[in-house]
């Protein structure tokens, strides 16, 4: 595997649920894929400030149902909610169905990999010291209190004129461990030399245990007494 694998898709399906949540026929499905992605893109394109680093689609017969994750939910709500209606109304013309909108705040944005990276990008494209840039997102990141972080950036960085690729980290970063809640985030900044990638890990802590089942341990059948011979 050599660790490459999106630690989000790694998990989907396993420790982390869908993000898009409905069924098609095989005659419907490229076409409700491409809403979907239409959706995506022209809310996070249109709300770059408002730090939306997911947005989960559910479909029913009648609508459908998008919950945007913001850190600043102020931003797309506005004033007496009047941005809201604007949105669903021009999502539904995008898309032609109709549209019920659901926002549910984030409240640790420090510890999202998505809008650390925004974060990252941001301070890059405002020609920021790079090295300095990393130092100051795994401190803030590490008090936030995630367990561990990692971030690798790759372009021409400082300026140079060869591309190279840093990477630093803080705490541990099991990508590996399914049970390990490890969120990945992917932004590009653009900057006077080219794009520079930038890539970020945090682990979050571990998936809590949901069973109620027993211990392992304690579950497991009684091993059998070792046979006594009589002499």
């Amino acid at each position: 595997m050599g660790q490459k694998i999106n630690p989000v898709s790694f998990r989907t399906g396993i420790m982390i649920g869908w993000k898009s949540r409905w069924y098609a026929s095989k005659k419907e499905y490229s076409s409700l894929l491409l809403e979907d992605h239409k959706i995506r893109k022209y809310v996070t394109e249109k709300y770059k400030f408002a730090g939306i680093p997911k947005i989960e689609i559910e479909r029913t017969r009648d609508e459908v149902k998008v919950i945007l994750h913001a850190a600043r939910p102020g931003v797309i709500i506005g004033r007496k909610g009047q941005q809201v209606d604007q949105l669903q109304d021009e999502l539904q013309n995008l898309v032609g169905r109709r549209i019920n909108i659901k926002i549910e705040e984030i409240t640790r944005p420090e510890i999202q990999a998505h809008l650390v990276a925004e974060e990252i990008a941001e301070q890059l494209a405002k020609r920021a010291s790079f090295r300095r840039t990393l130092k100051r997102a795994l401190e803030t990141t590490m008090e936030a209190g995630a367990k561990g972080i990692k971030v690798q950036l790759a372009g021409r960085l400082g300026g140079a004129e060869m591309a190279r690729c840093e990477k630093q980290a803080m705490g541990s970063i099991p990508l590996s461990t399914l049970r390990a809640k490890i969120d990945y985030g992917f932004v590009e900044a653009s900057t006077a030399q080219g794009n520079i990638g930038v890539q970020v890990w945090i682990n979050q802590g571990m998936y809590e245990d949901e069973t109620d089942g027993a211990d392992a341990q304690t579950g497991e059948a009684p091993k059998k007494p070792k046979r006594a011979y009589k002499r």
